[in-house]
């Protein structure tokens, strides 16, 4: 079987001292290809470097929503420049969290708009980061209606209700990860209805270990377990998963 991580921060400093190890424990069990999401400019040298040390790994560029302060500006500039600077696969992780604060609010609303601008005008897929904040989320794509966006909504956790809604935004995919193997969580019951071509997996590495890894530190190696449950919750066999995740993630990030 094949799969591919669709979102692991490999190059953080949670894997400072072991990262090519993990990238190799995550071949062995299938896992052959890691996509980057970027967070800011503290880390995108990090990212890239890594990218070009790992050819499985695909790195994308953006400026984080929780990122988003009275700087944001020159992030954005950053972000522009190293798009035509580097070869990168998507524009991401971006969008709107206003779980801690909703102090840089407007702010993350220009951050999000001027980047889905990038992914429109490099033909790239846009990674969509929504946390406490789909509403502000689907109103800022809604004035895209028409334009060709395309990506997946990140760490997807909405009912299915709020599935159709993405869909109605773009050719998105959602991303499913650690949290749908949560027994309390409810998301295994909202992927049951969700067709398997538009999911893809991850695994936010370092964050979000799935069960029964739960509070420790995630690892791209854990993407079967993903896979197994959403194989149940499908009633499918985990080789349909592997297949079909791994063909939709291809064809959004060209890898």
């Amino acid at each position: 079987m094949n799969f591919i991580d669709t979102h692991c921060h490999i190059y953080s400093e949670e894997f400072s001292a072991d990262a090519g190890e993990e990238i190799e424990r995550a071949s062995n069990v299938g896992v052959s290809k890691l996509v980057l999401p970027a967070i800011d400019s503290q880390s995108h040298t990090q990212m890239l470097e890594l990218a070009k040390q790992h050819p499985c790994c695909y790195p994308l560029m953006g400026l984080h929503p929780t990122s988003v302060n009275s700087t944001y500006r020159s992030e954005l500039l950053l972000v522009e420049r190293l798009l035509s600077q580097e070869k990168v696969y998507g524009i991401g992780e971006v969008g709107i969290d206003l779980y801690w604060s909703d102090e840089y609010k407007s702010e993350q609303l220009e951050a999000f708009d001027s980047q889905i601008q990038l992914s429109l005008k490099h033909g790239l897929p846009i990674v969509v980061h929504s946390r406490d904040a789909f509403r502000e989320i689907e109103d800022v794509l809604k004035a895209y209606k028409g334009k060709p966006l395309f990506g997946v909504f990140h760490a997807f956790t909405g009912d299915y209700d709020t599935f159709k809604a993405i869909q109605a935004l773009g050719d998105f995919a959602v991303g499913i990860g650690g949290i749908v193997t949560f027994k309390n969580s409810g998301l295994a019951e909202v992927v049951e209805q969700i067709p398997l071509d538009r999911i893809v997996l991850e695994t936010d590495s370092p964050y979000l270990a799935p069960t029964p890894h739960r509070g420790k530190r995630n690892i791209p190696s854990y993407i079967p377990l993903v896979a197994a449950r959403v194989a149940q919750a499908k009633g499918v066999s985990v080789e349909d998963v592997a297949s079909q995740t791994t063909a939709i993630a291809t064809n959004i990030f060209k890898i």
